[in-house]
């Protein structure tokens, strides 16, 4: 799990992204130029390492009620790309279905030079060492997770 510090460098590595300081040390980062009604990027940053990612738009991480995924246990690459997806989510037109939507597939390696594919089909995602397939998701968020715990990484 990354520290208070280490998310808020990755965090703050993103310019269009305003820090706002509130209660009990917990910070939210907002983008000012949302096309949509909501601001929010980053909801209550706590300095133990807790906070939400404003990802309703992007369809592809399951999200609570109110849009938000909990980044608690996020990698640097994980909460780089939400935060990134957020933001192009934000950028464009609410009616968009989802900002993955031009996804076809991602290739994943481990420190052992072994690869297996992401691919997105149809509703789902597919994990596949060549052609036989490892692993099914229902969104991305979850197949990355599993890709990451098994030692994978982008490639």
């Amino acid at each position: 799990m990354l520290t208070f510090e280490e998310k808020l460098a990755v965090i703050e590595s993103f310019p269009e992204l305003k820090r706002k300081d509130v209660s009990l040390g917990r910070v939210n980062f907002h983008y000012e130029d949302s096309a949509i009604d909501k601001k929010n990027v980053v909801y209550h940053l706590h300095p133990n390492g807790n906070g939400f990612v404003y990802a309703e738009l992007i369809g592809s991480y399951k999200t609570d009620e109110r849009g938000m995924v909990n980044i608690r246990d996020f990698s640097e690459r994980r909460l780089h790309r939400i935060i990134e997806l957020a933001i192009e989510s934000m950028a464009s037109d609410a009616d968009e279905k989802s900002v993955e939507t031009d996804f076809t597939e991602e290739r994943w390696v481990n420190a052992e030079n072994h690869s297996l594919m992401l691919v997105k089909e149809e509703d789902l995602w597919n994990v596949y060492a060549g052609l036989n397939l490892d692993g099914t998701f229902t969104t991305y968020g979850e197949a990355t997770e599993y890709l990451e715990e098994e030692g994978f990484r982008r490639a």
